[in-house]
């Protein structure tokens, strides 16, 4: 008898736990939340794209989790200190808190396997287009990758949302127009939409899974 209850309990709780389990936006900051410069080595050159505050808080409002995943190899190279980067999310939390928007994590490979720094000399599994950043995120805040997307403006991005069977939008922010031109022609992995920035990258998920995502 104990071991029926045992039992019953134990495929409950295994229920609830995928019942609980969410959708998310994964977003890549560099081209897609923010201005593309290359390496941001300074507070100054981060600066948010037109609307992505605004979209993002659209997200908030429709109970979506939002996840930021980035690679960020200027620390392996040495083009500037983690307390920069902690900076620049810094000012990312403020910025959009200004607009009522957040994000409910920020996921980061600092690695490179050609790192000038030995501590993030590494071939890790974290750095996009693997998908060890989404594999983390899915474990501690609960996500079920395979009703999430990935929104960027790189190829990898979208290699990464095929390699955590995640769904993958492109934008035209950014790289994105280039890599859409001259990159994605030759690619055999393709993004499920094109979308202009990341508002339409926003209105387009929201739009395509009434099922997933409702206010």
């Amino acid at each position: 008898m104990f071991f029926l209850s045992f039992q019953i309990n134990f495929n409950f709780t295994c229920l609830q736990i995928l019942i609980m389990q969410k959708s998310a936006v994964f977003l890549d900051r560099d081209g897609t939340i923010n201005e593309q410069m290359g390496y941001i080595n300074h507070i100054s050159r981060f600066v948010l794209l037109p609307g992505a505050a605004q979209a993002i808080k659209i997200l908030n409002d429709n109970n979506v989790q939002v996840v930021v995943t980035t690679n960020q190899s200027g620390l392996a190279r040495g083009y500037f200190p983690e307390s920069l980067l902690d900076d620049v999310h810094a000012k990312m939390h403020t910025l959009l808190a200004a607009e009522g928007a957040k994000v409910d994590g920020i996921y980061v490979c600092p690695h490179h396997p050609e790192a000038k720094e030995e501590r993030f000399l590494a071939n890790c599994n974290c750095r996009k287009p693997k998908p060890g950043l989404f594999l983390q995120a899915a474990e501690e805040l609960n996500i079920d990758l395979s009703k999430s997307f990935v929104v960027g403006d790189r190829w990898s991005d979208l290699k990464a949302a095929a390699n955590c069977d995640a769904t993958g939008i492109l934008v035209l922010t950014g790289y994105g127009r280039g890599d859409y031109d001259y990159i994605g022609p030759k690619q055999e992995i393709q993004p499920k939409y094109v979308a202009e920035d990341l508002m339409d990258a926003v209105q387009w998920i929201l739009s395509s899974s009434p099922g997933v995502y409702a206010p």
